[in-house]
């Protein structure tokens, strides 16, 4: 959970200038969105929503502790490219 908790802190500060970058990819090399959900919901995230953002997916959720995240993933690698929470 640490782990999760820092890699979404580092994201948030460096990953959304990046982002775009490391979205470029043809949508007939994207894995479904379900692939992203399983995958989230494996390491306790709670899915509200993943949508399309940018050619990136943005996911939506809340952690185990029910804090608020907002991601961005890689459609290709399901890798975290982008990362915000809220305390709210």
């Amino acid at each position: 959970m640490k782990t999760l908790i820092l890699t979404a802190l580092v994201m948030a500060v460096a990953g959304p200038a990046f982002a775009g970058d490391k979205c470029d990819v043809p949508t007939d090399q994207w894995q479904p969105r379900e692939a992203l959900q399983k995958k989230l919901e494996s390491e306790g995230w709670k899915v509200r929503s993943i949508k399309t953002e940018n050619g990136c997916y943005e996911a939506k959720a809340l952690d185990a502790n029910g804090k608020k995240l907002e991601a961005v993933f890689n459609p290709k690698t399901l890798e975290s490219v982008g990362a915000d929470s809220d305390d709210g």
